[in-house]
């Protein structure tokens, strides 16, 4: 994409504070979303409100961040809106980000249709740990207990699902590329895309390889629309949608998990 930095003197003061941020993306928020999801999971056996306590966490973290990115952006004095994906498409996606981009809608469709069928209930039970003194989580069942059950969750999950589209996006994509940029001077889009991938796939470390490998490739595909659109709009509203496609499943379809 054109017009991002070309150097980390664009940063000017706010340059140490820019790569101090972006490794903490790549190697402080693996060990932090870690954490936070197995308290979580601990509360959960026993709190009725374990699930919006988490939400909230993740609220003021993810809002922290990108309000931080967002004054570094805005003490860099040589690095403009259009820099960091802060603008509107310069044009139609093309063919290869725009296929990308139906794949997402059909992956939304057809994944939301198979979560309203119930297929979650085929899951296998969660094995016993007499060890532990507690049922052994596999990495799915650990990313199911975040979905939101009750009427109350519902709505502060919708709040989580578009912070997730704007934050995360302006963080990982925006923010983190520009930084990368300015750092490593002119790379590659597919360089690129596959650094915006790996950051992204190592925050969902506490879902397990395969959350890896899956969040990996929605990072990959977001960072090539973005790069092909020089605009942040169809990441944030295609990762929105993902997270928000959640609220179209009713409660009966999801495995029971909460305190006991």
């Amino acid at each position: 994409m054109e017009g991002l930095p070309t150097s980390l003197a664009d940063y000017g003061p706010a340059a140490l504070s820019a790569v101090v941020v972006a490794a903490y993306l790549v190697a402080g928020e693996p060990v932090v979303g870690a954490v936070l999801h197995r308290r979580f999971e601990g509360r959960l056996r026993t709190d009725a409100g374990a699930r919006r306590s988490f939400y909230l966490r993740l609220l003021i973290l993810e809002w922290g961040l990108a309000l931080l990115a967002l004054v570094i952006w805005l003490s860099a004095p040589d690095v403009d809106a259009a820099a960091v994906g802060i603008a509107w498409p310069d044009g139609w996606p093309g063919p290869v980000a725009g296929g990308l981009a139906l794949l997402v809608v059909v992956f939304v469709v057809g994944s939301t249709r198979a979560l309203r069928g119930g297929v979650l209930h085929d899951l296998p039970a969660p094995a016993a740990d007499a060890a532990a003194g507690r049922h052994a989580e596999l990495p799915v069942h650990a990313t199911l207990a975040l979905l939101p059950r009750t009427r109350s969750e519902r709505r502060l999950f919708t709040v989580v699902g578009l912070t997730a589209g704007i934050c995360e996006e302006w963080l990982y994509r925006g923010f983190f590329l520009a930084v990368v940029a300015a750092v490593a001077g002119d790379l590659p889009d597919v360089v690129l895309v596959f650094l915006a991938a790996v950051a992204f796939g190592l925050a969902h470390v506490y879902q397990g390889i395969g959350g890896v490998v899956t969040t990996g490739v929605l990072g990959a595909v977001m960072a090539t629309l973005y790069l092909d659109t020089a605009s942040l709009l169809l990441p944030v509203l295609l990762h929105a949608l993902i997270d928000l496609r959640f609220l179209a499943v009713p409660s009966r379809a999801l495995p029971s998990a909460g305190a006991r």
